[in-house]
């Protein structure tokens, strides 16, 4: 074996432009698949991190009646749990409102929460320390359609539990920034004791918000969701983006492979005289064999080489640094939590892994044309001939 890798090494570096040339392919895709799966990671993470701690906290307790994607449901899907199985949750109860910034409506979703919370990362102490009427926070996003700063005052319109329409002032105290959207846009956070004064619904809660010491029970009326249960639409997206990025990284490696593949074919076909001159010297055909495997195989190794010289201080600061994307936005308008800078993630299981399938890849398109030699004829090799 040690004698197959030295044959192969001096044959490779005396093939000269061509080595070089499929190592280059294949160290680019190996940097490619790296670079790829890293910043799908390094986005999951983020939008699960930011999603727990601004929304989803250690899972959801939500009325029977409510449905977060049917907003008919939010009239009357809210209720209210004994003091004793509200421990360790944060209320928040939802009622559909408007707001008239100079003189525009916006339809809202209107959110009383705790003042004294502290699950979630929504900063309600402004709504505890102001000393306006009816002090509400905002997000950066809602803020920009809506033309508000903070200190700004809106008209607000409301119904309460009767259906009864009522209007007041409300104060913007502040505006906060976040990368959850569901959070943010068309939403206004206002007190829970003061939306229970205006709607009459005192006590109510339409989902209740659990912390690390909450330990779920079934609850008539209530159902109860689980952290991994309300994550699980980003980790659908996240397995989609992964699903239609491996199209284009698994193509950068098939014709990296297709050019190890022709490589070994030319090699068999020309090199034929050198095939007999080992049968000759006493290599059994499986040997032979396994030196053009190994050889084949050993780009995978000059690949790794070249890529780990070019990867590794690319993808430390890339990781450090992180990756601007302006179009972040945009995508928080469409619903998706996700960052004006994302940092990948290059775990030791993805290198490894990617390593693993290069290696398996050129091994086993190697071998394939590699085949050909244990039906040579010595005999006929020496001469040149093609059997």
């Amino acid at each position: 074996m040690k004698l197959a890798f030295q044959l192969a090494y001096k044959n490779l570096v005396g093939a000269g432009l061509r080595t070089w040339l499929n190592v280059g392919v294949l160290s680019f895709s190996f940097i490619v698949i790296i670079f790829y799966n890293g910043l799908i990671d390094g986005w999951n993470e983020q939008a699960k991190r930011d999603s727990i701690a601004w929304e989803f906290g250690h899972g959801q307790l939500r009325n029977a009646g409510y449905d977060p994607f049917d907003p008919f449901t939010i009239l009357d899907g809210h209720g209210v749990l004994e003091q004793k199985q509200a421990e360790n949750l944060t209320p928040i109860l939802i009622r559909q409102a408007s707001i008239y910034p100079q003189g525009r409506m916006f339809s809202v979703a209107l959110k009383g929460i705790d003042a004294n919370q502290t699950t979630l990362e929504i900063p309600t102490q402004a709504l505890r320390e102001s000393t306006a009427a009816m002090p509400v926070i905002i997000g950066k996003n809602m803020a920009d359609a809506a033309k508000l700063e903070t200190g700004d005052e809106v008209l607000l319109r409301w119904r309460d539990k009767d259906g009864t329409f009522d209007a007041s002032s409300a104060t913007i105290v502040q505006v906060f920034e976040t990368n959850v959207p569901t959070v943010d846009n068309g939403q206004l956070w206002i007190s829970i004791e003061k939306l229970w004064e205006m709607t009459g619904l005192q006590g109510h809660a339409t989902l209740f918000v659990a912390n690390e010491k909450y330990q779920p029970e079934q609850i008539p009326g209530w159902k109860y969701e689980s952290q991994t249960e309300l994550l699980s639409d980003i980790t659908d997206i996240i397995a989609t983006k992964k699903v239609s990025g491996s199209i284009m990284y698994l193509l950068l490696l098939a014709i990296a492979l297709l050019a190890i593949f022709d490589t070994q074919v030319l090699s068999v076909f020309r090199r034929q005289k050198e095939i007999g001159t080992y049968i000759s010297l006493g290599m059994t055909r499986a040997q032979v064999v396994g030196l053009f495997t190994v050889e084949g195989s050993m780009y995978s190794i000059f690949a790794m080489t070249v890529g780990s010289i070019i990867g590794i201080p690319l993808f430390t600061y890339l990781a450090t640094k992180g990756i601007a994307f302006p179009t972040a936005s945009a995508s928080r308008d469409m619903g998706v939590a996700m960052a004006e800078r994302i940092f990948p993630v290059f775990g030791i299981q993805l290198i490894l892994g990617t390593i693993l399938l290069v290696v398996i890849a050129a091994t086993i398109v190697s071998f394939l044309p590699a085949r050909k030699i244990s039906k040579m004829d010595p005999v006929q090799a020496l001469k040149g001939k093609l059997q």
